[in-house]
């Protein structure tokens, strides 16, 4: 999920300002000696990055000492925030705007391991089977283990119709198989409808890229949501192994569905750093229920959409739990030597819940049966099994749930709950959500 610097920085500037102008000499002491100790640490790394250019075996590049020194640095704080090269901060742009090549996986680390967050649909990826969970051990025979993510997702990266093997454990105890994929050009068509059950309009959003709200109001008309969804029982909007995108998308799409109120909101640092996103119109198809599908592969974009639908009582929530990244990172352009994506803030649902490490747990719980050979565990951890990752701040964390979708319609657990809800052959409490937003 990426925010832009200028949302920002003008929220950091005036919490800096604001900190200098309250200031006692006490403060300003203690100010002090935190400088003193950082420049201290800095010197030693100064002395160890001169040990290492007089004395390593060959004479390294410095440029790459340094790009390593930072990666590293970064790194450490939590599993999303990174340092990109050039060539990876172009890479990261088009995911977001455009299309690239390659084979569909969005990925992350867990400690030291390279882990399946999702697969994006009907691309290479996809279709060989791989899984929210599924451990990458190696690429094109190459281990994994420690290597930096930026790299990782580079070489999976290559030119349309060239070959990737990919070597996937699934489960601790699974032993591992290749699966050689062939790449192809990953577009970024988030957002695809068709009419099930015969009066229901489903709608499935894969990820928040930068065309998404255009082609969900484009596919919510096309289904007559401007004229109240007349002919329609109800809608089916699918969030499930959606691994997020970007928060404006986000927030217009949520918007879509809530006259008016709050989104999502962002609290960084400092009480400075606190940002609200509201809706600014929308309120479609007022007159018919909405069920929103999630699983454990629902994460980032796609939780402040569920939560948001789900605050506002404009949708019944139903799946298992998502995967719980509730946390904000900003992309700080350096020039022409790549990026900084660094986490400055937490989520918010417009009740006040953080999805840090949480998740959203849906009203209705339908868990979908896995096919024994398989061999997926249940829950696939989440956020919350992520090496390193930034606290829910006293909240209780919970581990996600499975991200398994079975191919064959009919063997849809949640999907077909779904449509049994709105056809009235099931009943649920939760169903249909109200008009009441839950505070």
């Amino acid at each position: 999920m990426y925010g832009k610097v200028s949302l920002l920085l003008s929220g950091i500037a005036m919490g800096a300002a604001t900190a200098f102008a309250v200031t006692h000499s006490d403060l300003l002491g203690h100010a002090n000696a935190s400088a003193s100790d950082a420049y201290r640490e800095l010197n030693r790394f100064g002395d160890v990055y001169e040990q290492v250019r007089a004395s390593y075996v060959t004479e390294p590049d410095d440029a790459k000492l340094v790009a390593g020194a930072i990666s590293g640095m970064v790194s450490g704080l939590d599993p999303h925030s990174r340092y990109v090269d050039a060539a990876g901060f172009q890479d990261m742009q088009a995911q977001t705007s455009g299309a690239f090549s390659g084979v569909g996986l969005e990925v992350t680390m867990e400690g030291d391991r390279l882990k399946v967050v999702s697969a994006i649909d009907d691309t290479p990826a996809a279709k060989a089977g791989l899984l929210s969970g599924d451990m990458i051990t190696a690429i094109d025979g190459k281990s994994t283990q420690g290597m930096p993510l930026q790299q990782a997702s580079q070489k999976m990266r290559g030119p349309e119709n060239s070959t990737v093997t990919l070597t996937v454990r699934r489960g601790d105890d699974a032993q591992p198989v290749d699966v050689k994929l062939v790449r192809d050009t990953i577009k970024l068509s988030s957002v695809r409808t068709r009419k099930i059950g015969g009066d229901i309009a489903y709608i499935r959003i894969a990820q928040f890229s930068g065309n998404t709200f255009d082609d969900f109001l484009k596919a919510m008309m096309e289904a007559g949501a401007d004229k109240g969804g007349r002919n329609l029982a109800g809608f089916v909007i699918d969030l499930r192994n959606n691994p997020g995108g970007l928060l404006s998308q986000a927030v217009e799409v949520a918007g879509a569905l809530i006259g008016r109120g709050e989104i999502v909101s962002t609290r960084g640092r400092g009480p400075d750093d606190s940002l609200r996103y509201s809706a600014t119109g929308g309120g479609l198809v007022h007159t018919k229920p909405i069920i929103v599908l999630v699983n454990g592969g629902s994460a980032s974009a796609a939780e402040i959409v569920a939560g948001a639908w789900q605050d506002h009582r404009r949708a019944t929530i139903l799946g298992t739990r998502s995967f719980g990244k509730g946390s904000v990172q900003t992309v700080f352009p350096l020039g022409d030597n790549g990026a900084l994506v660094l986490t400055t803030a937490r989520y918010y649902t417009p009740s006040g819940r953080s999805i840090q490490a949480k998740g959203i747990d849906p009203e209705i719980v339908v868990k979908q049966a896995i096919p024994a050979n398989l061999n997926q565990q249940d829950a696939a951890g989440g956020e919350a099994g992520l090496k390193g990752h930034l606290d829910s701040q006293g909240d209780t964390e919970q581990g996600g749930s499975s991200a398994y979708v079975p191919d064959n319609e009919k063997d849809d657990m949640q999907l077909n709950a779904a449509v049994e809800l709105l056809h009235g052959v099931r009943k649920n409490p939760s169903f249909p959500a109200g008009g009441a937003a839950r505070r």
